[in-house]
């Protein structure tokens, strides 16, 4: 469905950590530090799937496993500017209305049915509305 409408459809990500999960900050952040070596999405669903576990230590240990050099992983987890991308993104989600995770908009508008075709549907809505 993206592959064939890639230039009329993007994906944004923004960061929305629950306040009541201590690690979901650090988390959110280091998936940052992992973007800026292109592992982005490799990192985020393995902290995503250890999101029970989540501690400093196992963020690096996944870090490690994903093949991240941990160098600059380490500096990058204390850059004040991926912080506050994380702070943006959840401010963002405030005023959005967001209450949990995950959260989908399409176009702004919030996406309720979350399956492919309810994906699919609201897509080709947009689209039929654009190309009007």
């Amino acid at each position: 469905m993206f592959e064939q409408n890639k230039n009329e459809v993007k994906i944004v990500f923004k960061n929305f950590p629950l306040r009541n999960h201590k690690f979901a900050e650090p988390a959110a952040i280091a998936a940052l530090a992992a973007n800026k070596q292109g592992k982005f999405w490799e990192l985020h669903d393995q902290l995503y799937e250890n999101y029970n576990r989540l501690n400093d230590q196992k963020i690096r240990e996944l870090a490690q496993q994903v093949g991240l050099k941990m160098e600059e992983f380490d500096q990058d987890m204390k850059a004040p500017e991926l912080k506050a991308i994380v702070g943006r993104d959840f401010q963002d989600g405030v005023r959005a209305g967001v209450r949990g995770i995950p959260t989908i908009f399409v176009n702004g508008r919030l996406l309720r049915n979350r399956s492919f075709q309810g994906f699919h549907a609201a897509i080709e809505k947009e689209l039929g509305k654009a190309n009007k």
